[in-house]
């Protein structure tokens, strides 16, 4: 099965791999521009991606005349101490889970699995938010896309909206003006941006169509961890708190209860997308598909 993934980040899961397994240890030279080039058979934008993409992420450093090496700091794949990176950031994963991002941390992480807090602290503690973040990202499963960027644009967006459903601290992390450039997240980003290939947009109006889906789906879904906290404490669902709390004879209860007329999260989502791809039709659609 061909691997889906661009060029570039099978190169970045490549040399991860091989920081995971010790054959590239901290401080230790990793692979030039040119070695990438000549090993994966990639052209020089490709290899220097890819190396940029190793850095952002903090795999890898500068060193003083010797060029990229692997970070000292970075916990890699599966090695700090012995630790598994899967195992700690799965960990860290279930406590977000079970007790949002106020019951992470570096203390919490390591009590669950066994170790000392040291051997975690100084590697992973301001890192364990965006490792648990592109985690998320990385267990979406992209489907062929559907033809035109509409029916594209709206899987992606659910797809996004699942993910934030399987862990309601997760639209606090993703971040569109800052986006973190972590394999998972870039994955998602990548597969989302396919649906504009083709057409006659600048790489501005490109970018900001992009950011408007993911913003909206983000926006909507910091309601998900509150609507969940609230319903645990009041042992209602929304529309169940609304017949308790309005005057039975107002027009809003009225419609409120209509079984035609509830609204949740959910529909107040799917509402609400339609109508963001209505109004981004008027950017996209004057604009002429190359053939």
């Amino acid at each position: 099965m061909n691997d889906p993934r661009p060029p570039y980040l099978r190169i970045v899961a490549d040399i991860e791999r091989r920081i995971a397994e010790g054959e590239l240890a901290p401080g230790h030279p990793v692979p030039t521009t040119r070695a990438i080039m000549r090993e994966w058979g990639v052209a020089m934008a490709t290899a220097t991606k890819a190396l940029a993409t190793l850095r952002q992420a903090g795999a890898i450093e500068s060193a003083s005349r010797v060029g990229s090496v692997v970070a000292a700091r970075r916990l890699p794949s599966r090695a700090v101490g012995g630790l598994d990176r899967e195992r700690v950031v799965r960990a860290a994963m279930e406590i977000a889970d079970a007790d949002g991002l106020a019951g992470l941390s570096a203390r919490a992480v390591a009590a669950r699995i066994g170790v000392a807090t040291m051997a975690l602290h100084r590697h992973l503690d301001a890192e364990l938010p965006q490792l648990i973040a592109d985690a998320a990202f990385a267990e979406i499963e992209y489907p062929e896309p559907p033809p035109g960027w509409r029916s594209h644009l709206r899987v992606a967006a659910r797809l996004q909206w699942e993910a934030y459903r399987r862990h309601p601290w997760l639209p606090r992390l993703v971040s569109i003006t800052r986006p973190a450039t972590l394999p998972g997240l870039l994955a998602y980003g990548l597969w989302t941006l396919r649906a504009l290939d083709g057409l006659e947009l600048d790489p501005s109006t490109r970018l900001h169509v992009y950011a408007t889906v993911v913003n909206y789906v983000r926006g909507t879904a910091v309601n998900i961890e509150a609507e969940a906290c609230a319903e645990l404490d009041t042992g209602m669902t929304s529309k169940q708190w609304a017949e308790a709390r309005w005057p039975t004879d107002g027009r809003l209860i009225a419609q409120l209860t209509d079984p035609g007329a509830e609204v949740d999260l959910e529909s107040l989502f799917a509402f609400g997308l339609e109508r963001v791809l209505d109004g981004l039709t008027t950017v996209i659609t004057p604009r002429k598909v190359r053939r």
